[in-house]
């Protein structure tokens, strides 16, 4: 399983959006591999215009939903002070998306720099496509 962050979710749906990403989230909702999480469908539909929010909706609705307990929110704490230690500052809500991915076992397909930045720190994987937007099983 794949958490697609919203950054990922935004080219998708941008009619200028980066072809390679777009291919990447089909190539995700076609293997069944894509989910998401609270905080990814809170800015994504929080940032829709209205008249788009209830067809995206329908996207958040069929996906796989990763939940967030107290647990998650503590660890994500810890994740953001420990970020803060190694010199890396990063929202509060790519933090919690981190830390849902570490706790979930997914890797996570973003083009957002903070996600990519605390990989490496709070140890969880990076989604890397297959040729021409594929699912990477191996990624």
């Amino acid at each position: 399983m794949v958490l697609v962050d919203t950054s990922a979710w935004i080219e998708l749906h941008r009619k200028d959006g980066d072809p390679a990403v777009k291919l990447a989230v089909r190539g995700l909702l076609d293997a069944f591999e894509a989910a998401m999480c609270g905080p990814v469908e809170m800015e994504y539909l929080g940032g829709a215009r209205p008249a788009e929010r209830e067809r995206l909706q329908a996207w958040c609705n069929i996906l796989p939903y990763i939940r967030s307990d107290q647990k998650i929110w503590r660890k994500a704490a810890l994740n953001f002070s420990l970020l803060k230690q190694k010199g890396l500052t990063a929202p509060w809500n790519d933090v919690l998306i981190g830390t849902i991915a570490v706790e979930s076992g997914c890797s996570v397909y973003a083009v957002d720099k903070h996600i990519t930045a605390m990989a490496p720190i709070l140890g969880f994987h990076l989604y890397r496509p297959g040729y021409g937007g594929m699912f990477n099983p191996d990624s």
